[in-house]
């Protein structure tokens, strides 16, 4: 399992965990899926629509906030591919209630934000079961390449 993306669109996801801190940030990973492999050309950033006392540990994207990535993905001939979000404080690895929240052919891009500073992301996975999260190999990219079907 990998997921490509380039250092632009992890800049982005980094900067918008750290824009959110001390609360949680998400938004839409928009790209390319061929079997094991995924491919992310763009990032929806979006507002976390969980109430305002619990976004400091949990995200909310809303039936909306999915249906503009589902339109704006199919404007561009791309898929909603994933998810990213941050935690705030703690590390770039999947909540208990991430894992119940998840769907398994999701991507979920983690980033640990430290003291308002990103310190990593980690791609995941929900495993078909849905008992668990594989974690799935982040590839940076230089290039603005799309994916083929026939890769």
């Amino acid at each position: 399992m990998v997921l490509e993306v380039t250092a632009e669109i992890l800049k982005q996801i980094h900067a918008h965990g750290e824009d959110a801190y001390p609360e949680e940030g998400a938004g839409l990973l928009l790209g390319y899926a061929n079997g094991e492999q995924k491919q992310a050309v763009q990032v929806l950033l979006l507002g976390n629509a969980r109430e305002q006392t619990a976004r400091h540990n949990r995200y909310l994207l809303t039936p909306q906030d999915y249906l503009r990535g589902e339109l704006e993905a199919g404007r561009q001939g791309l898929a909603v591919i994933g998810v990213f979000h941050s935690h705030p404080d703690h590390p770039d690895q999947p909540s208990e209630f991430d894992r119940e929240w998840a769907m398994p052919w999701f991507s979920y891009l983690i980033t640990s934000v430290q003291s308002g500073k990103a310190a990593g992301s980690r791609s995941w996975r929900l495993a078909e079961g849905r008992e668990n999260f594989l974690e799935e190999r982040i590839v940076l990219t230089n290039d603005e390449r799309r994916m083929t079907e026939d890769e």
